[in-house]
């Protein structure tokens, strides 16, 4: 139908157009002027002291982190089943193995009283996850990792702009930190990541290793006004730059950042009311002080509704409008499943919470008109 409502849209203006046009005229459109210039902008918004190293994807950034943090064949990293498969994979391109730890249940987030039973010799890092947007309880996680002397890599591709105990989520005692600009994320660059640490040291290997491992990169050694044609191979790395051409959107995204969060929170508040008085369990939101970044809005059925999340999803489809559900846990995935011989109730809670999980839409481009839309079908199906 011609009025479908899509689940997720980009929010770009036209200074993010201009900004590319900038880009396609200046005859630079790979990684150059514009993605430094986001870089910067990027850690002058999360804080002094950061060093912030763009990437094509969050998937990579969390690959290339790992990799500085000195993960090697045969460790164990610490995460949750309750994430995209990205989070897990990257462990094993390096031939570690992820030991996942079940979620807390009203979080959805990793729960930190069940790390230390999954602790062994091998254990070498823990990768948070953020769930939503609502940041994990890094108090905890980050004491346990301190005392067992595990390097902590958050996963907060949901987490832009997440604040947890008054500091935004990249600026904690962690030692990276990975944001994702995809599609569908708070701010995007159609593609893109960003690897924020405070150690220069784990921030020269990203820079190094994503690029094919070579000394300098072509911006320095093309725009140079003296001969520069020289570089060095001094490891073998990746190729996961980000172009100027997604910086330019990144640039202006950025700037928007706040603004963004602040109409899904409404729009979030907004949904929770509407459904008060359904027996459907809203996501929960941030301590006080905190800011939860909002980019999903993943309720649950209650046990009294009768229609299955299967129908209802379908349902909410045949009236124009696309729910999703986030996530199907890892555990029970083929690959994860058969490779580590994992059973469905080994960990309950995630299984639990994706029986009844579906994700409405919730994104700045919709109107209020949108938003209600959403509403009267959901209460539609469940008051029948």
């Amino acid at each position: 139908m011609s009025d479908f409502l899509p689940f997720a849209l980009p929010d770009i203006g036209e200074e993010e157009v201009q900004e590319v046009v900038s880009s396609l005229r200046s005859g630079w459109i790979t990684t150059g002027g514009k993605t430094k210039q986001f870089e910067q902008d990027f850690s002058d918004y999360l804080g002094t002291g950061l060093e912030s190293i763009s990437v094509n994807s969050a998937t990579a950034g969390l690959h290339l982190a790992l990799e500085a943090c000195g993960i090697k064949e045969g460790d164990e990293v610490l995460t949750t089943p309750y994430t995209f498969t990205a989070t897990a994979e990257v462990i094993r391109y390096l031939g570690a193995h992820p030991v996942f730890v079940d979620i807390d249940k009203d979080t959805f987030n990793i729960d930190p009283k069940l790390l230390e039973a999954k602790l062994t010799s091998k254990t070498k890092a823990i990768i948070p996850v953020h769930f939503a947007g609502l940041a994990c309880n890094m108090i905890e996680i980050l004491e346990f990792a301190k005392k067992h002397n595990l390097k902590v890599i958050e996963d907060a591709a949901h987490s832009l702009p997440t604040k947890y105990q008054g500091k935004m989520i990249g600026t904690l005692e962690s030692d990276v930190t990975v944001f994702s600009f995809y599609a569908t994320k708070t701010i995007t660059t159609g593609e893109g990541g960003m690897i924020v640490t405070k150690n220069p040291e784990i921030a020269k290997r990203c820079r190094t290793m994503r690029l094919h491992g070579i000394s300098r990169d072509a911006f320095d050694r093309y725009t140079s006004k003296k001969p520069s044609w020289y570089y060095e191979v001094v490891a073998p790395g990746f190729k996961y730059n980000l172009t100027d051409i997604a910086s330019s959107i990144g640039i202006h995204q950025l700037k928007k950042a706040d603004r963004f969060q602040a109409r899904r929170e409404e729009m979030a508040l907004k949904y929770m009311d509407a459904f008060k008085e359904l027996d459907l369990i809203m996501p929960p939101k941030a301590e006080a002080g905190d800011l939860h970044s909002w980019h999903l809005f993943v309720m649950r059925l209650g046990e009294s509704v009768k229609t299955s999340r299967a129908d209802f999803i379908q349902e909410m489809s045949n009236m124009g409008i696309a729910c999703s559900v986030h996530f199907i846990p890892l555990h029970i995935q083929p690959y994860w499943r058969e490779t580590y011989n994992l059973q469905e109730n080994d960990f309950p809670n995630a299984l639990n919470n994706f029986i009844h999980a579906v994700s409405l839409p919730l994104y700045t481009k919709m109107t209020d008109d949108d938003q209600n839309r959403v509403i009267k079908a959901v209460k539609t199906i469940i008051c029948g």
